[in-house]
């Protein structure tokens, strides 16, 4: 008589558990970059001129292309991150204003990644409910506002009072922006992506009249809001010309609350249980109008939280279109980061880093700034789209949906 035995099931380690989420998406970082090599060698004329004697001297085309791309790429991380030995000198020879302009570029990707963070972690929230929140420009627009009057307003104030006043005005004015298409969602079902756009174009034309009238600054012909007293700056660590400040540790902070919001308590598993199954939550008994409204409010708290970082530690004022569009490249960081916070923060600093150090490769290897913007792109692309990073690479597919998770909120 023979005896069937069913044989174990394998339980994934805990590093290939760390592992294995990651793989996706440096997979698509690097075709991103791939493919932007050939961009670069198809747009810059020296290479186009070797190759059209590539039959008679393949050797020249082919060096030609290899030096764009490592001019590209190379000013481009330096740009972002600095020069190694650049630094090593500096820190040896004790000179202040050396050691601050060779470690200037990588304080500049930091300051650039600080917003990302907060607009990142807005959106993938968001997600997280079911919630496609593209308002988080709006949002942002909104803290902003908020927060710099706060900053201006009170005067008199020691800084460990006015700065966390002045983040949490940020903070609630998202929060405020967010409860109007949260409310509509929750008690009238109406799609959030068309009344967050709708709200958008409201923040920018409020911003606008604000700063062309209440909120301008007495004297100026620009439309300007007045300087936030110094006690709501954010503290710099460094001398300048180094911007970096106290918001980037700030944000880490956030992300670290998120986390342990989401996965940690009641409130943020009911949250992702009504995203992932708004019927089966409703069965179980939760709320699902109350927890509409609490995410997409904390959404839009974090979203002005970004538009405060950049009042309270970069311009210590609000100029007119201020944003350089954190909020809605903060979808694409979303979808990058898997909705996590900690991928939130990791694709926020590749992020930075790309914007930071495109600057430079303009300037040393001519490239176009809208490289970054097609790089962006692209990696967005394979990260949605994961079977064409794993056709490519010949990978398996995972048991496990690990691929892009398109939230109730998005097109129903």
């Amino acid at each position: 008589m023979t005896t069937l035995s069913a044989s174990p099931i394998k339980t994934p380690s805990r590093w290939s558990r760390i592992v294995q989420p990651l793989i996706i998406p440096a997979l698509a970082i690097f075709t991103a970059f791939l493919v932007g090599s050939i961009i670069i060698i198809l747009t810059d004329l020296a290479v186009l001129e070797a190759l059209k004697n590539f039959l008679g001297a393949p050797g020249a085309a082919l060096s030609a292309a290899w030096k764009a791309i490592t001019t590209a790429y190379g000013s481009l991380f330096e740009g972002s991150l600095g020069s190694p030995a650049r630094m090593i000198a500096a820190l040896q020879s004790g000179d202040g204003e050396a050691i601050g302009e060779a470690f200037y570029p990588i304080g500049e990707s930091l300051v650039a990644a600080t917003p990302y963070i907060f607009a990142g972690l807005s959106v993938a929230v968001g997600f997280r409910c079911g919630l496609f929140n593209i308002g988080a420009e709006g949002q942002l627009f909104i803290g902003a506002i908020c927060s710099v009057w706060v900053g201006f307003t009170f005067k008199g104030l020691p800084a460990i009072v006015h700065i966390p006043l002045a983040l949490l005005a940020g903070a609630a004015g998202g929060a405020l922006w967010a409860f109007v298409p949260a409310i509509l969602k929750a008690k009238t079902g109406a799609h959030e992506v068309i009344n967050t756009i709708m709200m958008n174009y409201v923040a920018f034309r409020l911003s606008e009249w604000l700063l062309n009238g209440p909120l301008k600054r007495p004297g100026s012909a620009n439309p300007v809001s007045p300087f936030i007293e110094q006690s709501a700056e954010l503290p710099r660590f460094f001398p300048d010309p180094i911007r970096f400040h106290m918001g980037f540790f700030v944000a880490l902070g956030v992300a670290a609350f998120i986390y342990w919001f989401l996965f940690k308590t009641t409130l943020g598993f009911e949250i992702r249980t009504v995203g992932a199954n708004a019927n089966a939550a409703k069965y179980a008994g939760m709320n699902i109008t109350r927890n509409l409204i609490i995410a997409m409010c904390l959404s839009g708290a974090l979203a002005g939280l970004a538009g405060a970082n950049e009042v309270l530690g970069v311009n210590h004022n609000l100029a007119n279109a201020f944003s350089a569009g954190y909020g809605f490249d903060s979808i694409a960081l979303a979808l990058l980061g898997k909705s996590h916070p900690l991928g939130v923060v990791l694709a926020a600093l590749l992020f930075g880093t790309l914007r930071s150090g495109s600057t430079r490769m303009q300037n040393v290897a001519q490239i176009p700034v809208d490289i970054i913007s097609i790089i962006q792109a692209l990696v967005i692309a394979f990260i949605a789209a994961p079977a064409i990073v794993r056709a490519i690479y010949r990978l398996r597919t995972a048991g496990e949906g690990e691929g892009a998770v398109f939230t109730r909120g998005w097109g129903k």
